[in-house]
């Protein structure tokens, strides 16, 4: 059996609201070798804990050391525009988090960063650059996070908003694809929706919308003429009724806000929205992506994570098949990849 020391492997985890994804590499950095992947239900914790033992180990301590990705219930990935005039003010930043998102200082972590390449922003060297991503979350939310993935034998070498892992990598493929046109990000969860707009320049626009998966059930109900909402929503979620005919109407709250968002970002720059990308979307619910690009008149965004990886210096073992992986992989690959240097646009 080969020896390998402690920094000979790399073990990346994202774990969202429906499933743990979970990556183990040949080498911590590129250039690497992607040489396995394992999806596990987040609901069931001893699956998790097993498949986490499986990944060979080398660390006395037990613990899998991994880079690891989690979406805090009230994390902050907002686009500001600062006013230039007010950057060296002390009080100016804390104002931002306390009037616009309403956080409290001492209980909460927060970083400021480019818009347009997720930079760490500089007030001291600020002149020009005043289109900034406020992100970060509760100390609360990312203490709980943490206790999560130690419980699980995970020790969480880097712990990062698994938004942020999406979006560094969707404007890095966005760059290498050469897409002409902006692209429609979404996170759709049980009650909100995060969506975000990627354009040539990095980050244009983040809004969250307050509907999500649970805003569909009572519209199922009503629409099958079931007898309540939990029945509703036990076949909405067990991918045993096609629903795809439905996608406009059960979508219906969130396209209306979406409209707006696109109908707004269009005449205040010119563009149109070329495709979107759904990220989180569970599996049994895939239909629901193409529903909303349809519904939208775009394109869903079709990811080839063979090349771009490729050019950021990262292969698949012949063990691995890549060509079935989601929207969602994103967000692990993007643990993976750091943008200090543009990619080899796509020939």
């Amino acid at each position: 059996m080969l020896s390998f020391s402690k920094k000979s492997k790399g073990f990346f985890i994202d774990i969202n609201g429906e499933a743990a994804l979970m990556a183990r590499t040949s080498a911590p950095e590129a250039p690497m070798v992607i040489e396995e992947i394992r999806e596990v239900p987040v609901a069931d914790e001893a699956a998790l804990q097993r498949a986490v033992k499986e990944l060979p180990n080398t660390r006395s301590s037990g613990y899998l050391h991994a880079s690891c990705g989690v979406y805090l219930p009230h994390r902050i990935v907002r686009r500001v525009t600062l006013d230039l005039k007010r950057i060296k003010e002390t009080d100016y930043f804390r104002e931002i988090c306390t009037q616009q998102f309403r956080l409290e200082e001492d209980k909460c972590v927060i970083a400021v960063l480019n818009a347009a390449d997720g930079s760490d922003f500089d007030a001291t060297k600020a002149t020009t650059q005043k289109e900034v991503i406020f992100t970060g979350g509760t100390n609360d939310e990312i203490l709980a996070k943490q206790e999560k993935l130690l419980s699980l034998g995970v020790f969480p070498e880097r712990l990062e908003i698994g938004t942020l892992a999406v979006l560094g990598a969707l404007m890095n493929f966005h760059a290498f694809a050469q897409l002409k046109s902006p692209t429609l990000m979404l996170e759709l969860d049980a009650d909100s929706t995060q969506s975000f707009v990627i354009g040539a320049g990095g980050l244009d626009v983040s809004r969250s919308i307050p509907h999500g998966f649970e805003a569909m059930i009572s519209v199922v109900q009503k629409e099958l003429n079931l007898k309540d909402e939990e029945s509703a929503r036990k076949l909405f979620y067990s991918n045993t009724f096609d629903f795809t005919n439905m996608g406009g109407v059960l979508t219906r709250k969130v396209l209306k806000e979406l409209q707006s968002l696109i109908g707004f970002y269009e005449v205040q720059t010119g563009q149109s929205i070329g495709q979107v990308l759904c990220t989180q979307m569970p599996p049994k619910l895939a239909w629901l992506g193409g529903s909303i690009a349809k519904e939208l008149g775009v394109e869903a965004l079709k990811l080839d994570y063979v090349d771009w990886l490729k050019s950021r210096g990262i292969t698949f073992a012949s063990s691995v098949e890549p060509s079935g992986l989601d929207g969602r992989w994103l967000a692990v690959f993007g643990l993976m990849t750091f943008y200090d240097a543009a990619p080899a646009a796509k020939k």
